[in-house]
């Protein structure tokens, strides 16, 4: 509850030093209307692991009671958010600039992929996580495609 946000880490990594990480995990940062993009080039180095999670602002139901939503999670349908398989929440767009910013700011390791996702199953979710995720991640040089 002391670290919440860009602002709130630097400041903890600046008092505490370089051995103070960020596990940058960006379905919080949508619920809180935080770009996850922007937050990623503002934290730089600090970040040392990172989830691929998303998350799906329900318009309607933040108009009504904010953000801060405490409901148990399989109120869906009330709640103002809820954690989605990576894809259900932001598209592919969002995931190829999420990790361009990565890249621009030299992490390169592990995207862990963490499923909340009550609307449906570990291995669907996992499955349709990957997908999104190897095509944001694919990349190509002379003669050769990797995929990190």
């Amino acid at each position: 509850m002391l670290i919440y946000n860009v602002e709130t880490l630097l400041r903890m990594r600046e008092a505490a030093g370089p051995a103070l990480g960020c596990n940058f995990d960006p379905s919080h940062l949508f619920w809180n209307g935080v770009d996850p993009v922007l937050a990623i080039r503002n934290l730089g180095d600090a970040i040392v692991h990172v989830h691929g999670k998303d998350s799906y602002v329900d318009p309607y139901n933040t108009a009504v009671n904010g953000c801060n939503d405490h409901k148990p999670y399989s109120q869906i349908p009330e709640r103002s958010w809820t954690f989605r398989s990576i894809g259900y929440g932001h598209d592919t767009k969002f995931w190829k600039d999420f990790v361009s910013a990565l890249r621009l700011i030299g992490y390169d390791y592990v995207i862990s992929i963490e499923h909340e996702d009550a609307m449906m199953s570990m291995d669907e979710g996992l499955a349709k996580g990957i997908a999104v995720l190897k095509e944001a991640v694919t990349f190509e040089k002379p003669g050769e495609l990797f995929w990190a």
